[in-house]
């Protein structure tokens, strides 16, 4: 059979990462994905959509008018594409904002103690463990985030 794809596209604003897990939660329906699949990559795709809402470009504060403050008049995009086989998931998430590599980052340490907890940065560290792989390209001017999830075997839980 041939891989399935979908693809959505989005205008980052404080819809997206709703309207993007509700995207994905149809397609992990509609193909009977385990729920520790779906619950991966839905978990994956939140942290990476809410990260480039909030980061990737240069205003926050202008989130609804769809347009960089950075002097680039492009109108800012996000992609999704989802392409299945019979035995994995591939999830790219495309942007055209500031250039970032998530592969990259260092996952902070784990607090000792409650006290000693920090709320944030440890996204990276969920993804890392749920999914069974995830790569970066810059391509085009576009950052190209992909998220893998193994269908034969369940992701860790």
């Amino acid at each position: 059979m041939p891989p399935q794809t979908d693809t959505l596209d989005l205008v980052p604003d404080r819809n997206t990462v709703k309207s993007a897990t509700q995207w994905l939660e149809t397609i992990c329906r509609r193909e009977h994905w385990p729920s520790a699949v779906a619950f991966a990559l839905t978990l994956s795709l939140d942290e990476a959509l809410t990260n480039i809402v909030s980061y990737a470009f240069q205003s926050a504060d202008h989130i609804n008018d769809n347009h960089r403050t950075d002097g680039d008049s492009t109108p800012r995009t996000i992609c999704l594409r989802c392409t299945s086989t019979c035995t994995q998931v591939r999830l790219e998430i495309i942007d055209n904002g500031r250039p970032y590599d998530p592969t990259q980052s260092i996952t902070p340490s784990l607090a000792a103690s409650l006290d000693e907890a920090h709320l944030g940065g440890h996204g990276l560290r969920l993804m890392r463990h749920y999914l069974s792989g995830m790569s970066y390209v810059r391509r085009r001017q576009r950052n190209c985030l992909t998220l893998l999830a193994d269908l034969t075997n369940s992701p860790k839980g």
